[in-house]
């Protein structure tokens, strides 16, 4: 057992603090103390390790031995908040610097607690006296609203903290703004000691490749709101919560306000227990909705972004991802929402719909920080983009369709080898769909007595035949609407034709008699 593992079995001592939140408290004074008076030190630790606990401390600490002021700087009034009561119950006296912020009495403080944007406006009229500012500690530190203000601190030291050093801004990389990364303890280890719980994924395959990047490198609301809102996407989202999670706290993520409320009509009609959040809500409607979901044991809590940070509920039992999102920090930051521990809760669910599994690997699997800090193009350059994650599907049959086909072994036909292995022998593309029809007979037969019944089952496969039609299609490089629309439909009578023409003498071949 390994020096930290140790480290982290031993309960909390002293200050409520464990005593990896000590060794990190240490090596940041530690770097502070050899450092130049302007350093920037960016300290990573997973969502629920507790990074405010750990800065509270700093703070506690650094004004005892130091005669300067420090300055804590958030993103969300809600987080600037909870550091402010945190800090309090460290001892440190602070204040607020909110947009109400009287600053008459400022000289009687040595800690201000601030968001981003009030700080500056208040920094810019001069309201705000910070000369005597020996540390700046920034919360969720990937956000680069923070940057704008490194220019009023060019002699204090400057601590980021986050969970995933990896810029919100692919364009602005956290290597030009930080110095140095001190890594934290490892999802794993914390999960290992019973400090969070492990997530149980169920990663669904989807097709996404309709969606678009905008500006900000990730997938735009509009593409996501068209894909996501339409009834076969809310529909497989109903059928897994009611696989994997009723009955269960469950938290939905949405990109977007209009899907969330097409998923609160689909839950509240099936007559789930749901509630639908989003930036529109006030403080009181707010406060409302999450007492609620905090209450009900089999609330279900739809929102768009709003709950990713700051948001603290350790009832939540299953995390759905009903979107997409080429961002690590926000993959993270979302499934670390449902990863706080309970007494009666060591596990909890993640049904991701969105191929973010796919794209990023397991939450909690062993990254390299340090090379991502140091190389974040590298990092993203090396994501498998829609159509790579897609090919490498291997396209299923849902449950109640398969057991339509139970006499059958196998039901899978691999359109892309049989298209390489016609290639290689020289045979026309045609070759392909005829083998693929050809499959497709012989599992409609293998469950069959008759012609008709074959022919009904043929009409249950539509959503297999438009799947080998697409991985057709992709393989010879023909993709038009009118072309797939044909091909569909074309499909769909010789399938058919087939069917007629040859049930006989293939019943007889499956099952060694004719049909009665």
């Amino acid at each position: 057992m390994s020096d930290t593992t140790t480290g982290l079995q031993e309960k909390k001592t002293g200050k409520d603090l464990y005593s990896y939140q000590k060794g990190a408290i240490n090596k940041i004074f530690k770097s502070f103390e050899d450092a130049r008076e302007d350093y920037h030190l960016l300290y990573q630790l997973p969502t629920g390790g507790g990074k405010t606990v750990i800065f509270s401390e700093i703070v506690r600490q650094y004004l005892k031995h130091h005669n300067r002021k420090v300055l804590v700087m958030t993103h969300r009034i809600e987080l600037c908040k909870q550091t402010s009561t945190m800090l309090t119950g460290f001892g440190v006296d602070n204040k607020v610097v909110d947009s109400k912020a009287n600053l008459d009495d400022q000289d009687k403080y040595s800690c201000f607690v601030a968001m981003v944007e009030t700080l500056n406006n208040r920094l810019n009229e001069d309201k705000l006296d910070i000369s005597d500012i020996g540390l700046v500690i920034i919360d969720e530190a990937h956000y680069n609203s923070f940057t704008k203000l490194f220019k009023f601190f060019e002699k204090s030291f400057i601590l980021g903290v986050t969970a995933t050093p990896l810029s919100s801004n692919i364009k602005l990389p956290m290597k030009d703004n930080y110095d140095e990364l001190i890594v934290g303890e490892t999802i794993e280890s914390l999960i290992e000691n019973e400090f969070l719980a492990r997530a149980e994924v169920f990663a669904y395959n989807m097709g996404l490749t309709s969606l678009e990047v905008g500006s900000n490198g990730d997938y735009t609301v509009k593409s996501s709101e068209d894909l996501y809102t339409n009834s076969n996407m809310l529909s497989q989202l109903l059928q897994a919560y009611e696989k994997h999670s009723k009955g269960k706290k469950t938290l939905i993520f949405n990109n977007g306000i209009n899907t969330s409320l097409h998923v609160y009509d689909t839950f509240r009609s099936a007559g789930y227990p749901i509630a639908h959040l989003d930036n529109t809500a006030t403080k009181k409607q707010r406060k409302q909705i999450l007492q609620w979901f905090k209450e009900t044991p089999d609330a279900i809590l739809t929102s768009v972004s709003i709950l990713t940070t700051g948001f603290d509920e350790p009832t939540v039992d299953t995390i759905i991802l009903n979107r997409a999102t080429k961002s690590l920090t926000l993959y993270y930051q979302m499934i670390g929402r449902g990863s706080r521990i309970l007494k009666n809760k060591s596990t909890f669910n993640v049904i991701d719909l969105g191929n973010n599994y796919h794209r990023f690997g397991p939450w909690g699997a062993d990254l390299d920080w340090q090379k991502i800090f140091n190389s974040p193009d590298y990092y993203m350059d090396k994501l498998l983009n829609d159509e790579d994650i897609e090919n490498k599907f291997r396209h299923e049959m849902p449950e109640e369709l398969r057991a339509e086909f139970a006499n059958s072994e196998e039901v899978y036909f691999d359109i892309k080898e049989t298209y390489k292995d016609s290639v290689r022998k020289g045979e026309s593309s045609k070759v392909v769909l005829e083998r693929s029809i050809a499959q497709h007979a012989k599992i409609c037969i293998e469950n069959s007595e008759d012609v008709y019944d074959a022919i009904a089952l043929a009409k249950m496969l539509g959503d297999d035949i438009d799947h080998r039609i697409q991985s057709y299609a992709k393989c010879i490089s023909r993709s038009t609407y009118n072309f797939l629309s044909w091909l569909k439909d074309d499909y769909r009578k010789k399938l058919n034709t087939y069917l007629r023409e040859n049930f006989d003498a293939k019943f007889e071949e499956i099952h060694g008699r004719p049909p009665e």
